[in-house]
């Protein structure tokens, strides 16, 4: 779930790093709650769509606007933003051209990766670096949508040029924490994204979604290394920081559901999908629903995964992947689940997208093209039990039990309640 790596603010360059620690030695502060400030954003949005109404051409309103758009996104991930984000961005280009509106240029950008059109999102990167390459923010949008293509080579030639000229900024800490956590050097991420914290709580004023994301991203760093408890506090302190924050309820409800506390997993998925609507959340509060014993709540869910990633289809391919997998965990429409993930990866190669296809392809019987790809989406070393599960799983499928075994195992001890459906799936699979 991505995360969406263009939630991060772009306006953060220039706020120095705290000094390079070990992650041991770098302590989390404690969390408070930050002002929302929500009143003053939409009064801001009144105001500045009624001036654009009044006055279509005037783009620096327009690109006003687009940011409080995207704000809104980052706050709510609900797409209507997104697709007034764009629409708003394109309205700027068209009144102003990029050669002398960079910004109008960037929050499209920032859209199209929002979307999952990273391909567009690249090439106006690359515009952009034409146009204003002596700041960082090209930069960071370049780097962003090649590491979602699978260019880890050119997104961290781009990141290196990023830092070059923002060194030590909340959003070169993400970016480093996101490249050390794909190398699945754990201890490296940590540290960065602590660094960002931190950045983050400095800030004047203080973005509440930032420092929520933060503190979110460092119980996902947790909870992927088994550490259940550090983890639920990290969701708890960003719901501390921002009340009902959707990521931070699902967070909290997987924390609790690997700790063996099913129905306050449940209320936590309950709260965030009324939230946000999102497959991913949907299937797993189904998923919960089914070991609870409520076989007909359990069945609504999934087939209103169903239905939301298909009106999600309309709009773009935003929900591919995650529909994908539900298939595939689930047994289900194994050609459907197939086409979907070979779509996506033909769009975008990167580590999860091939582990995704070659999950999907072991359910559809396409066991050469679940190796392959499951290859592919161990290339960099990531440490994440999902990824081991899966390859454990092909290799038993083709009668490697060697190599079953030792994948199986490592999923296992790095994160033994990595799901609740798939982790038992994974434990019966290796006492076999």
């Amino acid at each position: 779930m991505i995360a969406l790596w263009a939630a991060l603010c772009s306006g953060c360059e220039n706020v120095p790093a705290p000094a390079s620690s070990s992650s041991n030695a770098i302590p989390v502060p404690p969390a408070s709650p930050i002002s929302a400030e929500a009143a003053a954003s939409d009064g801001a949005i009144r105001f500045l769509e009624d001036r654009v109404k009044k006055d279509p051409d005037d783009f620096i309103a327009l690109n006003k606007l687009a940011g409080y758009y995207q704000l809104r996104l980052r706050e709510t991930g609900n797409l209507q933003w997104l697709a007034l984000a764009k629409r708003t961005a394109e309205a700027s280009l068209k009144a102003i051209p990029a050669e002398q509106n960079p910004g109008g240029l960037s929050l499209l950008a920032q859209a199209e990766f929002a979307e999952h059109k990273f391909a567009a999102a690249r090439d106006h990167a690359e515009r952009l670096i034409e146009l204003d390459g002596r700041k960082a923010y090209p930069y960071q949008a370049l780097g962003d949508a090649l590491l979602e293509l699978g260019d880890y080579d050119g997104a961290e030639k781009a990141f290196r040029e990023m830092e070059k000229r923002g060194r030590g900024s909340y959003a070169n800490e993400t970016r480093l924490g996101r490249m050390a956590l794909l190398r699945g050097k754990e201890e490296q991420a940590k540290t960065h994204f602590t660094n960002a914290l931190l950045l983050a709580l400095e800030m004047v004023p203080k973005q509440r979604e930032t420092v929520a994301w933060s503190r979110w991203q460092l119980g996902e760093l947790a909870f992927n290394t088994g550490n259940y408890v550090e983890a639920e506090k990290h969701y708890r302190d960003a719901l501390t920081t921002f009340p009902d924050y959707y990521r931070g309820l699902a967070g909290l409800a997987r924390a609790r559901a690997a700790q063996g506390d099913l129905k306050s997993a449940i209320e936590h998925y309950e709260r965030a999908t009324k939230i946000l609507p999102d497959p991913i959340f949907i299937a797993a509060l189904g998923d919960l629903y089914q070991l609870a014993g409520r076989r007909q709540e359990a069945d609504a869910q999934f087939a209103l995964c169903e239905k939301l990633a298909a009106l999600g289809a309309a709009g773009g391919n935003v929900y591919d992947r995650q529909l994908a997998i539900f298939y595939a965990d689930h047994d289900l429409k194994p050609e459907e689940a197939y086409k979907l993930a070979k779509q996506e990866y033909d769009a975008r190669q990167d580590v999860y997208g091939a582990d995704a296809l070659a999950w999907a392809a072991l359910k559809a019987g396409n066991m050469d093209e679940a190796q392959r790809f499951m290859k592919a989406a161990l290339r960099l070393g990531t440490q994440d039990a999902r990824l081991f599960y899966h390859a454990g799983m092909i290799a038993r499928a083709a009668g490697d039990k060697a190599a079953a075994r030792d994948f199986l195992q490592r999923a296992l001890k790095l994160n033994p309640q990595f799901d609740p459906r798939q982790s038992p799936i994974a434990k019966q699979a290796l006492a076999e």
